[in-house]
């Protein structure tokens, strides 16, 4: 298992660590609740944990595109989400892939980097295309929450914060140089993610923590909490395994291009259809908190399951993500789900749980 780029940081702050894809990460510091409230109120940074791939060479970018879901940016300074799916059209994992003038940056879940490193290498025939794991060669920092573009211009030395989603400025923190993302806002809030050679984690850590407007250390307890409110799916929770489709997942899909599906090409209008169900989200009567998988009632037909639930300092009832049934109403239908041989009511809600200062571009989007 690989450890936190800044792990001594992270213990000397009085951390908690859990695993997490293969990574150690910080779980806490002690009150998850009261960062989660200085992220909604203010801002706060996160060691994000992922795997970073590099890829090099002439016809990099049309290698790269022919294999994921999305069009990869041809201008530097621009970027993309996207996902690798399986011959049935699964998420298999997703990816950030960033133009970096010369070469992409690949941001993957932190356990795929080197599979996916050597499964495309081997692929690679007459094309000049060069591919490598560099997970242990950056750090990456996230900056959440609604003052999140004042602290980034608080400490950012260069060129101003990045506007797009995606896009991407080269700068400096103190003596490090960075490049600085605007991410999709998987929080509910203003957002950006910091990235550094490893050597300057240390560095850039401390300039994002102290100088210019102060943001509050948090961990990956927190951002399960924020990322729920916002109603965003994540990638061990909701992607792995399930048709982009049915999470409404248009953010990573061109629907314009063929997408590389194993060896076929597989048309996105594929995937435009209706699917069979749907993420939504759900309110627990009680302090029960279902666990992902619990199975969802509308009498006694099963129509869905949980994916993650969660009590919020925001609400005062348990929140939960849910795949259940297309074609159930979303607002105020009364379901219920089975916590520990009960049957708890829950009631259908529209997604996001709670409005912040920018909206996740993950909100499920259905035709």
């Amino acid at each position: 298992m690989k450890p936190s780029v800044i792990e001594s940081i992270h213990d000397d702050h009085g951390a908690t660590f859990l695993e997490r894809d293969g990574r150690r990460v910080v779980d806490h510091y002690g009150r998850p609740e009261r960062a989660h409230r200085a992220v909604r109120n203010g801002v706060g940074l996160l060691e994000v944990a992922y795997g970073v791939l590099v890829v090099e060479g002439d016809d990099r970018l049309e290698y790269v595109d022919n294999v994921v879901s999305n069009r990869v940016p041809a201008a530097d300074g621009q970027g993309c989400y996207a996902l690798l799916l399986d011959p049935q059209g699964r998420i298999e994992s997703e990816l950030y892939v960033y133009n970096a003038g010369e070469r992409l940056l690949l941001f993957t879940p932190p356990d795929q980097a080197a599979d996916i490193a050597a499964d495309w290498s081997e692929k690679v025939f007459i094309q000049d295309v060069d591919i490598r794991d560099a997970t242990d060669e950056f750090a990456v920092f996230g900056v959440h929450g609604p003052t999140a573009t004042e602290k980034i211009a608080s400490v950012l030395t260069g060129p101003g914060s990045p506007d797009e989603r995606f896009s991407f400025v080269r700068g400096s923190m103190g003596d490090a140089g960075v490049s600085v993302i605007r991410t999709e806002g998987l929080a509910g809030e203003e957002s950006y993610e910091v990235v550094c050679s490893a050597d300057d984690a240390a560095d850039v850590h401390d300039v994002l923590s102290t100088q210019g407007l102060n943001a509050a250390p948090f961990g990956y307890r927190t951002w399960e909490t924020l990322t729920l409110e916002a109603g965003s799916p994540l990638f061990s929770s909701e992607l792995e395994g399930t048709v982009p489709n049915v999470l409404g997942l248009r953010l990573a899909l061109d629907f314009e291009k063929g997408c590389y599906v194993g060896q076929e090409v597989v048309s996105r209008v594929e995937n435009r259809g209706q699917p069979s169900r749907k993420l939504v989200g759900l309110t627990l009567e009680g302090d029960s908190v279902p666990a992902g998988g619990a199975t969802i009632f509308d009498g006694d037909a099963t129509v869905g399951e949980v994916t993650r639930a969660a009590r919020t300092p925001m609400f005062e009832s348990p929140i939960a993500l849910a795949l259940v049934e297309y074609g159930l109403e979303e607002d105020g239908r009364t379901l219920s789900v089975r916590v520990g041989g009960e049957e708890v009511p829950a009631i259908l809600k529209p997604l996001p749980f709670l409005e912040g200062s920018e909206r996740s571009a993950r909100l499920p989007v259905y035709e």
